[in-house]
């Protein structure tokens, strides 16, 4: 098996394809359902080195999620629902990787940004005690360029053992209107750090990856809106069946830490967290006298509250220059 030296972690990106809605909708916490972290973003080889000097990363994204929520009181029944339809993201991500080591670790900066497509759909459906009905829905579509995040990446080598400590922040720079219901920016500053542990034993073909971080989040101007601070976990297992081919599990748990704050919102214990399990398969090729790598994972999630949930998929390029 070649060593997998040519493996980055993936470039940090926000999760930017959810939407609001004014009505009375489903209870999301960190504003619109939308966190910085996009969770399942760092998985396979996370603190592997790679070879110095430039590389890209080509990142497809294509998710779908959904929430709902039905509330009786007596004057009738509330039924509320939120559609995160199919939304489509490209993240591309130049990164430069020193040769000269730094406190014994290798140093890597990069600059990820995206562009894509935001799509929702929300519902709001009232009944009367009487068995009168009234509907209201919004739908709004948004393509457009999405934030940047640069980030800092050191990591050590240890035989098998590699590790991780990494920093990255968001500047909202993308696409966003405060009166449209789906937006591809953020509109306010994040910070995000942690740190991460691969196991790769060559011999074996046996990979297994963690990533632990915390972000901490600024306040919209627009809005006046600001997400609780969260703590986030990406997993990766894999085996290699020979040389170039690998297969395995990828997962993740992000978790709110605090209630967000904002006017008129309270504080009521309003947290949002989900979790992620699905498969992974990598393959490295080659082309010309350098060594690519795809990899193909999906997540279905699960133990969702205060956020929407569904699935997403993620196709990832690695192409060292």
């Amino acid at each position: 098996m070649n060593t997998p030296d040519r493996i980055p972690a993936l470039g940090v990106a926000a999760w930017a394809a959810a939407a609001c809605f004014a009505l009375s909708m489903p209870a999301r916490a960190d504003e619109n359902g939308v966190s910085f972290w996009l969770p399942g973003q760092i998985g396979t080889f996370a603190a592997v080195q790679n070879d110095p000097g430039w590389s890209w990363s080509f990142n497809a994204y294509h998710g779908k999620a959904s929430s709902e929520s039905v509330k009786r009181n007596k004057k009738g029944t509330v039924s509320a629902s939120l559609q995160s339809t199919p939304n489509d993201l490209l993240f591309v991500s130049p990164t430069y990787t020193f040769a000269t080591p730094v406190a014994g670790a290798q140093l890597a900066v990069s600059m990820t940004g995206y562009y894509g497509r935001a799509e929702a759909y929300a519902s709001q459906s009232t009944t009367t005690v009487r068995g009168r009905t009234r509907s209201q829905s919004s739908d709004d579509v948004h393509d457009g360029f999405g934030d940047l995040y640069p980030m800092a990446t050191m990591k050590w080598n240890r035989g098998n053992h590699n590790y991780l400590a990494y920093a990255t922040m968001g500047v909202p720079v993308g696409s966003y209107d405060p009166n449209r219901n789906a937006n591809l920016g953020l509109n306010h500053w994040s910070y995000d750090g942690g740190g991460g542990y691969t196991y790769l034993n060559e011999k074996s073909g046996t990979e297994f990856s963690a990533v632990l971080g915390l972000t901490f989040n600024q306040k919209n101007p627009d809005t006046e809106y600001k997400n609780g601070n969260d703590a986030h976990l990406d997993v990766s297992l894999s085996q290699f069946l020979n040389e170039n081919f690998h297969i395995g599990l990828v997962g993740y748990a992000y978790h709110q830490l605090e209630n967000d704050s904002a006017p008129g919102l309270g504080k009521k214990d309003y947290k949002a967290r989900v979790a992620g399990l699905g498969p992974q398969a990598g393959y490295f090729f080659k082309v010309g006298k350098n060594k690519w790598y795809a990899n193909l994972k999906a997540y279905d999630e699960f133990d969702a509250k205060n956020r929407t949930s569904g699935w997403n998929a993620w196709l990832s390029l690695f192409v060292p220059i």
